[in-house]
């Protein structure tokens, strides 16, 4: 069988690097893929926005399955494309994939079918956008969440403090700074509680769980400085108890069901889901149509079975039919971020060690890395996932620090208290 990948991220080299394990592939490609998911596949010069050309290739090398990774592609329509051209492909088509390409979409959907999130309104209008925050302070608000309805590679949102915040943050919306996705914005009420990630696998008759994650958004230590595509993750998260799980379950994965079935969406592919936990309470901050990077790293980390097997299913149709197992040992992700990030970074500087780190135990997974002068450079702002399993999330963390610390290149960082929450929730249930 061969798979095309479709990315150039550390999400993508996690699901290539698990993909290639299974018995039944012997091709993969990505498309256009990085330097370090070269090593695990044949990468392919290809943009994610090159839709046609994506299908061409798939069909041309006889593609048995397409994976997609990006949301671009997703709510740009990759699976209709595919779908025209008799090709089995694993994702939300179009219309489905709204469920993050609008802010707006998701929070009606979730209305709809009762699932539980925050309070919002929706507005076209900065003026009515301003009164609605101005009123919403004055009525004793600590805090109001911000969204720029359409795709802003991950940086339409802001949780603002203060007034002030939120209305420079509104009017850089409606001034262009996030392009057609800020010219409608979603207002939310802040909710307070600590924060997991669900992702559920579904075909559109079926939804099952993958096991519960942890990303941390903050740039720096301790939850400063500004928000991220996500700085390290763990697995699975403790604050996700089995009281939890089966609110999950009840209230939020099983109406979603209810309400792609109900709403005659096709989807076959997976939905992120980021939750609030305030009190053993979940509400639904956000939905993805894709894997969530980096959860997806330590939860590929402990995925044991055949990937490859299991995506086919559910592009299928047949997810029922599918298996899933999972290690009990925990996994841990550290990203090396370039310095600069979240912000202009510096790059293409030689990275060294990644070799020793690998020798470790640990898996690299690349996500900003190309070559210059056939050396692994740093080209974007999360360069590289390092992930480590465990038998405890404790040895799970020490050896994921260990192989970051072999790792260099001008400018590199990580947060250093990735899996600290774990350590704080296992030691109180206890």
């Amino acid at each position: 069988m061969k798979v095309l990948v479709v990315g150039s991220g550390g999400r993508e080299h996690a699901l290539v690097w698990q993909l290639k394990q299974s018995p039944e592939v012997e091709k993969v490609y990505c498309a256009p893929g990085n330097a370090g998911i070269a090593a695990d596949a044949e990468c392919v010069p290809i943009k994610v926005d090159e839709l046609e050309k994506l299908a061409a290739f798939a069909r041309d090398n006889a593609v048995d399955l397409t994976v997609v990774g990006p949301e671009a592609p997703l709510c740009d329509g990759i699976v209709d494309v595919f779908r025209r051209h008799g090709l089995l492909v694993f994702g939300p088509d179009r219309q489905a994939a709204q469920l993050e390409g609008s802010k707006d979409f998701a929070k009606k959907f979730m209305v709809k079918y009762g699932i539980p999130t925050a309070r919002s309104a929706t507005f076209t209008s900065e003026a009515e956008a301003a009164k609605y925050i101005r009123d919403e302070f004055a009525a004793g608000a600590r805090g109001i969440v911000i969204k720029a309805d359409g795709l802003a590679a991950g940086k339409g949102v802001l949780v603002a403090p203060d007034e002030k915040s939120a209305l420079e943050f509104l009017a850089g919306c409606f001034a262009g700074a996030f392009g057609k996705a800020g010219t409608r914005v979603v207002v939310e009420e802040c909710l307070v509680g600590e924060e997991a990630s669900i992702l559920a696998l579904t075909d559109g008759r079926t939804i099952v769980p993958l096991v519960s994650s942890q990303d941390h958004k903050r740039v720096f230590d301790d939850d400063r400085g500004p928000n991220t595509g996500g700085m390290g993750a763990y697995s699975p998260a403790p604050v996700v108890t089995d009281a939890v799980w089966e609110r999950i379950d009840r209230e939020i994965l099983k109406p979603f069901l209810a309400g792609i079935q109900a709403e005659k969406l096709d989807f076959r592919g997976v939905i992120f889901v980021g939750i609030m936990i305030t009190d053993g309470m979940p509400k639904v901050l956000e939905f993805n149509v894709r894997f969530g990077d980096p959860e997806i790293q330590p939860v590929m980390r402990r995925f044991e079975g055949d990937w490859f097997d299991v995506l086919r299913k559910v592009a299928e149709g047949r997810l029922a039919e599918a298996k899933l197992s999972w290690s009990e040992e925990p996994a841990v992700s550290v990203v090396l971020a370039s310095g600069g990030y979240p912000g202009a970074i510096d790059r293409n500087h030689p990275i060294s060690g990644l070799e020793a780190a690998a020798a470790t135990g640990a898996v690299v997974f690349h996500a900003g890395t190309g070559f210059r002068d056939n050396e692994i450079v740093n080209t974007g702002g999360r360069v590289l996932g390092v992930s480590a399993r465990g038998r405890s999330i404790e040895e799970a963390i020490r050896k994921a620090y260990e192989a970051v610390d072999l790792i260099h290149f001008d400018g590199g960082f990580c947060r250093r208290d990735i899996g600290a929450k774990a350590l704080k929730h296992l030691k109180e249930q206890q």
